[in-house]
């Protein structure tokens, strides 16, 4: 309809590519970008190749490794009965306090913990990320990737469940868990020892280095881009050219809040997640409100798109794939990360953040990634010229001015908002990596934060293509462990969630807000 086969099965790596890098060129790139890019390309093209192979199947690239996510999503959904839907009531009165327990170990509450939990996920991605797969895959991707979250919903209850059931208490009264630790305990368990051991290393290198290119330059580049944008653009922006000055700002903020450690993230977060979402929503139902007139067309664009006959070569499976890798990345459902920020929460049943965690891709994909796709392709109704003239953020930004002049400066507020919030949260799951590798000291764990407070600045300095192209290539590859983990240990949290659902008929958890028995 508006977008080629050969576009829809164009590299998968090369999507993913420009998918990361949003925005494009940087306005600020010099010699020492083009000395890194040299020195990495190579050995980041190599590494990214392996890890982002792809079998052609009807004339498009199937990335091995997303479909070893939708596997184990698709498992998880059906092997917990659909935990995604039945689960939901029960995880927003978890969240609201009602079964509290703050005698409980842990060191945040069930709200704070999945408010890091969403800031960790809710990045500049999902602005400029829909806006680049729409690009790409058409408005279909946006059904596919609907369905990706809805799915993923199921993955997270499963391997926060484990993080929180095999986290560790450490001798200072703080929590640390995530798959690194049920990996090598859980595997232990079965008799499987030195897998477990190995894949925890494995899982904690990726998660370290990932947190510093995706969760990091990323996040402080593209943040950096946006400001520059609304305050002049890259010709005429007094900023344009003094991206460390920006680095060094954002850099300090950051590093106040993540001192003092995962109570100090989830104080910030519990506090930016629902002003950012709600900031963000508003502007977007805003814009649908504006552009009524479109929805039908939006509807009919969005299905025909996914299930376009011409399509079962390139449109169906194109987009389904796009929408899958979209989702993916935006609620990284099956990378475990999140995991490590639930792990932390105060509670005496595991299987409590299991259910707190389905609200993740509910309110980062299904919700907001929507929003956003939403507003493109009702924009699309009167520009159809709109994803081939502008690319990333830049293109949601247009769609955004196209009805309301000066509201891309309230944008831009909710893509800084998202960037900061996105480099805490991975802060935590780098620092919990690092100290898996390295132990739990003072001096290694303030180093951690150093180091990532240095790559802030350079992300906003530099364009470090091949290093975002292998941190995300590394973040990707940690999935591997972790599914094949979710897999082995799917019936531990079999047993536990049907005795958690038998200890809360029986009466043993009470329902705080109303003094009762709690019930499903």
């Amino acid at each position: 309809m508006y977008f080629t086969i050969q576009r829809l099965s164009r590299s998968w790596v090369g999507g993913l590519a420009t998918l990361l890098l949003g925005a494009g060129n940087s306005a600020h790139a010099g010699g020492i970008d083009q000395a890194v890019e040299t020195l990495t390309a190579p050995v980041a093209s190599a590494i990214s190749s392996l890890i982002f192979f792809s079998i052609p199947l009807f004339g498009a690239e199937l990335p091995l490794v997303v479909l070893w996510l939708i596997a184990g999503a698709i498992f998880s959904t059906f092997y917990f009965n659909f935990i995604n839907l039945h689960g939901l009531p029960h995880a927003f009165k978890l969240v609201r306090g009602d079964y509290a327990q703050s005698w409980a170990h842990g060191e945040v509450s069930h709200f704070q913990a999945l408010a890091t939990a969403v800031s960790g996920t809710v990045g500049i991605g999902n602005i400029g990320g829909v806006a680049i797969a729409i690009s790409l895959g058409g408005p279909g991707v946006l059904l596919w990737m609907i369905l990706a979250g809805f799915l993923g919903m199921s993955t997270k209850f499963v391997e926060c469940s484990l993080a929180t059931h095999y986290r560790r208490q450490n001798a200072d009264g703080s929590v640390s868990g995530g798959p690194m630790f049920y990996l090598s305990q859980g595997l232990a368990e079965r008799g499987l020892p030195r897998l477990g051991k190995a894949m925890g290393k494995f899982y904690a290198i990726g998660i370290v280095i990932g947190c510093l290119g995706i969760g990091n330059m990323f996040q402080s580049n593209q943040a950096f881009m946006q400001f520059v944008n609304v305050t002049g653009g890259a010709e005429t922006s007094w900023f344009a050219d003094k991206g460390w000055l920006f680095g060094v700002v954002l850099a300090t903020l950051i590093g106040l809040v993540i001192l003092g450690g995962i109570k100090s993230i989830a104080r910030v977060t519990e506090k930016v997640v629902p002003v950012m979402a709600a900031l963000y929503c508003s502007m977007a139902l805003l814009i649908l409100v504006m552009n009524a007139e479109a929805i039908p067309f939006a509807i009919q664009a969005i299905f025909h798109g996914a299930f376009t006959a011409e399509g079962i070569a390139g449109g169906t499976l194109g987009a389904m794939i796009i929408g899958f890798q979209r989702a993916v990345f935006s609620n990284e459902a099956g990378i475990g990360s999140s995991a490590i920020a639930h792990a932390a929460a105060r509670t005496h049943d595991p299987m409590t953040e299991g259910y707190v965690s389905l609200l993740e891709p509910l309110v980062d994909t299904i919700i907001i990634c929507s929003l956003t796709g939403l507003v493109i392709v009702t924009t699309l109704y009167y520009d159809p010229a709109l994803t081939e003239t502008a690319s990333g953020i830049q293109m949601t930004s247009q769609a955004f001015e196209r009805n309301v002049a000066w509201f891309p400066l309230p944008l831009s507020v909710a893509a800084l908002l998202f960037a900061f919030s996105t480099a805490v949260s991975w802060s935590y799951y780098g620092l919990k990596g690092w100290c898996y590798l390295f132990g739990e000291g003072l001096w290694g764990r303030s180093l951690f934060k150093l180091l990532f407070c240095i790559f802030i600045v350079v992300g906003s300095m530099i364009q470090l293509q091949s290093m975002l192209t292998l941190s995300d290539a590394l973040v990707f590859v940690i999935c591997v462990p972790n599914i094949l983990g979710i897999y082995l240990l799917a019936p531990l949290v079999k047993r536990e969630l049907k005795r958690y659902r038998l200890r809360l008929v029986s009466g043993e958890i009470i329902d705080h807000r109303s003094a009762t028995p709690a019930a499903l």
